[in-house]
């Protein structure tokens, strides 16, 4: 019964935080998807191929169901996964994506928490595990990249939230107040130079 419940929320909140990370690309240009917003490059579009790729992997093969979708390279030198070619569009990394799930979806319904896995670019002892430890860890990681479209999102356009339902208007008068405050109060946690 326990098994159950955690199973359909691990479930359940790893669905929400696909959604929330594709909503972070909602309505911008094929350039604002791709175009790299760090130091390292990276970008709004690139984390959803990531994430495809995080999925298919460890709620894939780690469970002997490889992904019928064409893959990039594991960890390539280049990063391929975590940026989108010159070939690819945003509908077609975000089909990619969702098609995925599907995959994703059935290892999990299929499966029991118990179910053994082997990651083999775990390092010793760990690469023998299972599907709930599997899963804890993908939720991890598309938290930590929802994370990321977060911050690059607000940085593109302003745009914040979760979910389309949360989010309000800009009122970009009180929004530069309020970082005029934290970046006095920033400042004047500076000691003082003698």
């Amino acid at each position: 019964m326990i098994d159950e419940f955690a199973k359909n929320n691990l479930h359940g909140r790893l669905r929400r935080d696909r959604e929330a990370l594709l909503w972070k690309l909602d309505g911008l240009s094929e350039y604002d998807a791709r175009r790299p917003l760090t130091a390292t490059g990276t970008n709004l579009l690139g984390l959803v191929k990531h994430l495809a790729c995080v999925e298919a992997r460890y709620l894939g093969e780690v469970f002997d169901r490889p992904s019928p979708e064409a893959l990039c390279r594991w960890q390539d030198s280049d990063g391929s996964d975590l940026w989108a070619t010159e070939d690819e569009t945003s509908d077609q990394i975000i089909a990619l994506y969702r098609r995925t799930w599907e995959h994703s979806d059935a290892t999990i319904n299929e499966l029991p928490l118990d179910a053994p896995g082997h990651v083999p670019w775990w390092p010793e002892p760990y690469p023998n595990t299972n599907l709930f430890a599997v899963m804890t860890h993908v939720l991890g990681e598309t938290d930590r990249h929802a994370g990321h479209a977060d911050i690059l999102r607000e940085s593109l356009d302003g745009r914040t939230g979760v979910r389309p339902e949360h989010e309000t208007q800009i009122d970009e008068k009180a929004r530069a107040a309020h970082h005029a405050r934290l970046e006095r109060v920033a400042r004047s946690a500076e000691p003082i130079a003698t």
